[in-house]
């Protein structure tokens, strides 16, 4: 904390994608300054030279430790790593070169919080081809997280006003997701996010479950994971004290909830979960075609440290052009800000 506001580090993302442009353009937001001490971190000449192009009037500092940042609403501050040369990065394409410079940034944003020198990390997207052409082989921000904090429960948790979704897996294949149906791991996303919803202030929230199968299974006639495993699981959770329904049919249970049913939502595997939340955040536009707004903030839950992101990608088709929206980015800084707070 400096002066009874957090202080938060803030990714870059990709180089070559809407990550630089969506985290200046939060950061040209005054308000943003009201909330906490935000700092980007990556590299300078790729920040200075989106603050160029969107004509942005602020004075960019470039630092290389946290207490050099000088925080003010006419200074943008960057955690500068040196990690791009300009004259090799192709902006709008996948490449070692810019999946180096987003996972290092990342590395080190998870750093500055182990280190006590941020209340919490924010991040931009990052495009996984790119990381794992760099020689970095994980599918994405949680699995990063996960590992250099030695965290092994962990789950994530889309949020956008008050729908909220947390997932039992994400980022494996759908044959692999159903395996991963486990009482033990449906209980334990459960309590992560019925934690998380007290860190938001809700006293006693209440949790859907929703079901694998269709129709929930049907009592046994569509797949008896329900039965063995998720039931099983709902069950527990009640003996345990939580406030929990279900298993619903997934088709159905998501609009409920999107109508003020629930506090929050566990789904089965990534698409699950992911699809009704975008529908809620993500709106497009038919006369420009393009998206309008993408909204949604995505929190890996579990961590020794506080991580928000947007829940968008890196949008490589719109890079460049000073078109993207930085409404994700807006939100997720002010989740990381709510969740010091609390």
């Amino acid at each position: 904390m400096l002066n009874n506001k957090p202080v938060i580090g803030i990714t870059m993302g990709d180089p070559a994608s809407i990550g630089p442009e969506i985290a200046v353009k939060a950061l040209n937001n005054n308000d943003v300054y009201d909330q906490c001490n935000p700092f980007i971190v990556g590299d300078a000449g790729v920040i200075r030279k989106t603050m160029n192009d969107l004509k942005i009037d602020k004075e960019l500092k470039s630092i290389k430790e946290v207490g050099e940042a000088v925080f003010d609403k006419n200074i943008i501050n960057v955690f500068n790593l040196d990690l791009v040369d300009p004259t090799k990065l192709e902006i709008g394409k996948v490449s070692p070169l810019a999946g180096e410079a987003a996972f290092q940034s990342v590395k080190k944003v998870i750093e500055l919080a182990l280190n006590k020198e941020i209340d919490a990390t924010v991040t931009g997207p990052l495009h996984k081809e790119s990381i794992n052409l760099a020689g970095h082989k994980y599918s994405g921000h949680t699995e990063i997280y996960a590992h250099y904090t030695n965290t092994k429960k962990y789950a994530m948790l889309l949020v956008e006003e008050d729908f909220r979704v947390i997932h039992v897996s994400t980022h494996v294949s759908l044959r692999q997701a159903c395996d991963a149906v486990k009482k033990e791991r449906i209980l334990e996303v459960t309590e992560l996010i019925s934690d998380a919803c007290k860190r938001f202030g809700i006293k006693n929230p209440k949790i859907a479950i929703a079901g694998l199968n269709p129709h929930a299974g049907d009592g046994g006639l569509f797949g008896d994971e329900e039965i063995k495993e998720i039931i099983p699981a709902v069950k527990e959770a009640k003996e345990k004290g939580f406030n929990v329904e279900g298993p619903f049919p997934a088709d159905t249970l998501f609009s409920i909830a999107r109508g003020g049913a629930f506090d929050g939502c566990v789904a089965m595997y990534h698409d699950q979960g992911h699809i009704p939340f975008k529908m809620v955040g993500f709106e497009w536009d038919r006369e420009s075609n393009k998206m309008k707004s993408v909204k949604g903030v995505n929190i890996t839950l579990g961590l020794p440290i506080i991580r928000t992101s947007v829940d968008h990608g890196t949008a490589h088709e719109i890079a460049g052009k000073g078109i993207a929206s930085e409404d994700a980015m807006l939100l997720a800084i002010k989740y990381a800000v709510r969740m010091v707070n609390n």
